[in-house]
């Protein structure tokens, strides 16, 4: 597995589109060509995709609350059983004690296809709870602001 990659990877700057998970995945942008976040338990959260997947993310113009890994139905999106510390939340986690930064790539309707994903920049972890989310399952969440 390749060392973990905190900020830009390449010439990509904010603003820059990706057509498909698997572009984004083949560049080195974000690895995993599924999971949400990529990250090690060791060194915290590489990059993370804003995929409009998880009802618990809330986001505003200058900070998002990203709602943590895990307890989701994949039909429904809904959660469906609390959220477990797992490696990916714990990684999350691990960003906000390290200060690293996050790459964040939004998912977004594009011309032509599908959607596409956005490269949003550099972000950091500054805060996580665990709270009782929208479907009164706890959930991570997670709150990332602007570098």
């Amino acid at each position: 597995m390749p060392s973990p990659t905190f900020g830009h990877v390449g010439t990509a700057r904010p603003g820059d589109l990706f057509a498909s998970r698997l572009d984004l995945s083949l560049r080195g942008q974000h690895r995993p060509p599924r999971a949400g976040v990529c990250a090690t338990v060791a060194h915290g959260a590489e990059s993370i995709i804003l995929a409009d997947q998880y009802e618990d993310d809330e986001i505003h113009d200058d900070y998002f609350w990203y709602a943590g890994h895990g307890g989701r139905n994949g039909q429904t999106g809904r959660q469906v059983t609390d959220q477990e510390f797992n490696y990916r939340n714990r990684a999350l986690a691990r960003s906000q004690e390290t200060g690293r930064p996050v790459r964040v790539f939004r998912r977004i309707d594009g011309a032509g296809a599908a959607w596409q994903f956005r490269y949003e920049g550099l972000w950091r972890v500054v805060a996580h709870e665990y709270v009782i989310g929208k479907s009164g399952y706890r959930v991570y969440r997670f709150r990332l602001e602007p570098m």
